[in-house]
């Protein structure tokens, strides 16, 4: 049987081991969003780490392994940035309006070094079959399924029109949004994102019944607060 102090040392070990490849996985992330997962080597990675190559093998196999808890980690960072703080909004309108917005946000303040990371990821491996490709497919549709299902809920509260195909609207945003990550990421254009946000709005606004019109016309701020009252 171990003993406490062996114990103990082996759970400061883990802890560290797990801190070092949490660590190893940001740079990852930051690195495939601007030069694609394929960019990503084990030499790139290990020279901007300050790290030996036999270092980063001990935590990962393989290449497509790597890839694979790179985009694990980039899943998690989308979860923290974008979806906790657009689902402290109510749902409908409010939400919708949050998790597109929060999502424009994420990339303008370029929490990835390269833009949004799915975007960037989807472009590379659309056409490449394989796990890593059906991971990324499986989490961007997801995505694009959660603004549909909010577009729902809209919907059934009738705040938008309920014959609109909630599908299309999806669709419609959801192509905005990237329009804007492209523009911002090739053409250094910060306007692309008012210009998106305004879109969006004029989108919902044409599918918007009288109470969802009322809901849009209010001031961010106002959505906010009654957001924080509705979900305490």
């Amino acid at each position: 049987m171990k003993s406490v102090s062996e114990i103990r040392e082996n759970r400061r070990r883990e802890a560290r081991g797990e801190q070092t490849r949490q660590d190893i996985l940001q740079a990852a992330v930051d690195i495939a969003s601007a030069e694609g997962l394929e960019g990503l080597t084990i030499g790139k990675l290990a020279q901007e780490l300050g790290m030996s190559k036999s270092g980063l093998f001990a935590h990962f196999g393989s290449k497509e392994e790597l890839q694979i808890a790179v985009i694990g980690k980039a899943r998690d960072i989308f979860v923290r940035e974008v979806v906790d703080r657009a689902f402290a909004s109510e749902r409908g309108l409010g939400r919708l309006q949050a998790m597109l917005d929060e999502w424009l946000s994420y990339v303008g303040r370029s929490v990835f070094r390269g833009g949004c990371f799915f975007m960037a990821c989807a472009i590379e491996f659309d056409s490449r079959p394989g796990e890593v490709r059906d991971l990324i497919a499986e989490l961007s549709r997801s995505w694009l399924a959660a603004l549909e299902d909010e577009i729902r809920h809209a919907q059934s509260l009738g705040q938008l029109d309920a014959k609109a195909d909630a599908a299309q609207i999806a669709f419609e945003m959801h192509a905005m949004a990237q329009e804007a990550n492209w523009a911002y990421q090739l053409f250094d254009d910060n306007r692309a994102f008012d210009r998106a946000r305004t879109g969006i709005l004029h989108r919902l606004q044409a599918g918007a019944t009288a109470s969802g019109l009322k809901l849009l016309s209010a001031k961010p701020t106002s959505r906010k607060k009654a957001s924080s009252k509705t979900s305490k």
